[in-house]
C-alpha cells in the first residue's frame, strides 16, 4: 500500500469516527427539511477513465439534478435551506471518506467530473484520469467561489467549459507533477481552513 493511501484510509476512519455525531445531525437535518433520499447519487469518471458512483448529502430538492449540472450563485432556488449551509461549509462531500476507503476515489486528487465534461477534454487534460480523484484538491481552494463565478456569466455552462475546466486542469496537473506527502497534507490543511470559514 502507498504511503498516500495509508494515510487515505487512517485520516477516512478517523474522521467517520470523530463525525459521527454530525453524520447523524446532517442525516435527520435533511429528513426533517425536506424528506427524500439522504444521499444524492451520480455518475462520475475516475482513474482510468472508468465510471464510479460519487457520494453526497442531498443539498437540492428531489430531482433538481435533472434541471441542470451546473449549480449557478450560493442561492439557487434548487438548494434547500440546510443545503445551503452543508455547501457552505463543505459537509456535503463527507459521504465521499466512505467512496476513498473502497477505493473509488483519494483524500486529495483532481475533483472527479461527469462524463459529459470529460468527453471534451483535450489529451492534455485526459492526463488526469490516470490519477485517483479527490474529495478536494488546488481547483476546489482556488474556485472556492465557483457557483458565484457561473452565476455572473452570460452563459454558465459555456463558460465553465471554456474558462473553469481548463484552469482547473491546470491546477491539476500542478498537483500530479509534485505529488507527495507535502503537497497531500498542505492542500487537506487548506481545504480545512476554508471549510471552517465557510468561505
Amino acid at each position: 500500500m502507498g504511503s498516500i493511501r495509508f494515510f487515505d484510509i487512517i485520516l477516512c476512519v478517523l474522521g467517520l469516527i470523530l463525525l459521527s455525531p454530525i453524520f447523524l445531525l446532517i442525516v435527520f437535518s435533511i429528513k426533517l427539511s425536506s424528506g427524500g433520499s439522504i444521499f444524492f447519487k451520480q455518475q462520475r469518471v475516475g482513474k482510468d477513465d472508468k465510471d464510479f458512483m460519487l457520494f453526497k448529502f442531498r443539498t437540492m430538492y428531489n430531482g433538481s439534478d435533472k434541471k441542470g449540472l451546473l449549480t449557478v450563485g450560493g442561492r439557487d432556488k434548487r438548494i434547500t435551506e440546510i443545503g445551503y449551509y452543508l455547501r457552505k461549509f463543505k459537509l456535503d462531500e463527507l459521504p465521499q471518506l466512505f467512496n476513498v476507503i473502497v477505493g473509488d476515489m483519494s483524500i486529495v486528487g483532481p475533483r472527479p467530473e461527469v462524463r459529459r465534461y470529460v468527453n471534451l477534454y483535450s489529451n492534455e487534460q485526459k492526463k488526469v484520469l490516470n490519477y485517483l480523484p479527490g474529495i478536494t484538491d488546488y481547483a476546489s481552494i482556488v474556485f472556492r467561489n465557483e457557483n458565484e463565478l457561473l452565476a455572473s456569466a452570460v452563459d454558465p455552462e459555456d463558460y465553465y467549459i471554456k474558462v473553469l475546466v481548463p484552469k482547473k486542469n491546470k491546477l491539476n496537473l500542478r498537483y500530479i507533477e509534485n505529488k507527495g506527502l507535502k503537497e497531500y497534507f498542505t492542500i487537506i490543511a487548506k481545504t480545512v481552513v476554508i471549510s471552517l470559514k465557510g468561505k
